[in-house]
């Protein structure tokens, strides 16, 4: 004998209904919550910034008033970085380093992940390994020997000397990322590139590279940010200001002694800021979908 299932009452239906209703709002109030405290927390530095960029130095040095508003709003902190003192040599020497820094870390990154992950040898996979391992050195440790290379090449105190420094700073994980990239990539690409007598930089450069476009764009973007914001190498190995890049110019030049010129200091950091602002703005879903296929290989 068949048994039959009878349906819900509606009462109980609609209390269920009514239930998945609360909880995908309290959900939603919760999500809500959370992004407003994140915003803050993480927003308020900034806005501080930009607060005492605008005020002259008799206002920041009145500690009667109210640091988060700006009683007489003025760009000369602003005007005088970019007509006075190096600022703008600074400016132009850390462009000068992140762009060499990012090609130089793109080519040699490219070609290291594409025959670490498609050309298979021996030891390939203990050798992709070892070059992701190499990141984890502190910079710290890497500091002595580094300083002895620099001496011997008579680069200190050269800004090229970072030109040289950094890559050992980004190729490592830049090749990683790309390795993870180029190994989700189907087989069946390379394989049909060779069937038609393709060689394997042809392949690279015209198979690989376009169907890798978002993890490349995400290892340049992480070679953009290590080589545009470091300050460990080159407060160590550049002294004169010309030679300085904007991490440290903006500390050398705008701090004497006990002297803190902090409505300049903050406009310079603002400013210095914005090409990395730009950059993540502009390519963050290439980011994210970089990073996303990089984390698994196929």
């Amino acid at each position: 004998m068949g048994t039959t299932t009878l349906p819900a009452p509606p009462a109980a239906a609609e209390a269920r209904h009514g239930s998945l209703k609360r909880e995908r709002r309290w959900a939603m109030i919760g999500a809500y919550i959370a992004l407003a405290v994140f915003v803050v927390f993480f927003m308020t530095p900034p806005f501080h910034m930009l607060m005492t960029s605008l005020k002259s130095s008799a206002e920041i040095a009145d500690l009667s008033g109210n640091p988060w508003i700006v009683g007489s709003p003025t760009l000369m902190n602003y005007w005088e970085l970019l007509t006075e003192g190096n600022y703008l040599i600074h400016f132009r020497n850390s462009v000068i380093v992140t762009v060499c820094t990012v090609l130089i870390s793109m080519v040699i990154s490219t070609m290291a992940a594409f025959a670490l992950a498609r050309m298979k040898f021996w030891g390939s996979a203990t050798l992709a390994t070892g070059v992701f391992l190499t990141y984890l050195v502190p910079e710290t440790l890497l500091f002595i020997p580094m300083f002895q290379i620099v001496g011997q090449l008579g680069l200190y105190n050269n800004l090229w000397a970072m030109v040289l420094i950094f890559p050992t700073l980004t190729v490592p994980f830049c090749t990683w990322i790309m390795i993870g990239y180029f190994a989700s990539i189907p087989k069946e690409l390379d394989e049909a590139a060779l069937i038609d007598g393709a060689g394997h930089l042809q392949m690279l450069w015209k198979i690989f590279i376009p169907v890798a476009l978002p993890g490349i764009l995400a290892a340049m973007i992480f070679a953009f940010t290590v080589s545009w914001a470091a300050f460990i190498y080159p407060i160590a190995f550049l002294v004169s200001s010309d030679q300085m890049v904007l991490t440290v110019g903006i500390v050398s030049d705008l701090i004497r002694a006990d002297t803190f010129q902090w409505g300049k200091i903050m406009a310079g950091a603002l400013m210095a800021a914005l090409p990395p602002l730009l950059v993540y703005a502009f390519l963050m879903d290439y980011y994210i979908a970089g990073l996303t296929a990089g984390a698994t290989k196929g």
